[in-house]
């Protein structure tokens, strides 16, 4: 599934989202079997986020702080309760967070 604008992108086995991105998840979830969505593009995780759609968020946080930029995390209405499921810290100082979302 691709959310762009574009009139052209990679298409291969992909299709190109006609929906909002709550009723095209809420589709793919519907769908039998297990699924994993990768959601990239700050924009587009915003959009997940604060429709409450992801049940697990996978982070590497490096140490600088850029000043700038287009956020992940936006405000929102209420906050999401997360419980770390996993951690690792790289040589590097990069820190790897799993967390599940908590109901």
């Amino acid at each position: 599934m691709v959310f762009s604008p574009d009139a052209e992108f990679g298409a291969g086995t992909a299709r190109r989202a006609t929906d909002d991105i709550a009723s095209e998840v809420g589709r793919l979830r519907d769908q039998p079997g297990e699924g994993v969505v990768s959601i990239g593009g700050a924009g587009l995780a915003a959009a997940a986020i604060a429709e409450d759609l992801i049940d697990e968020y996978r982070q590497f946080v490096n140490p600088i702080i850029l000043g700038g930029g287009t956020p992940y995390f936006t405000p929102l209405a209420k906050p999401l309760g997360l419980r770390l499921t996993e951690s690792l810290t790289f040589s590097a100082g990069v820190v790897y967070l799993r967390c599940q979302r908590t109901r």
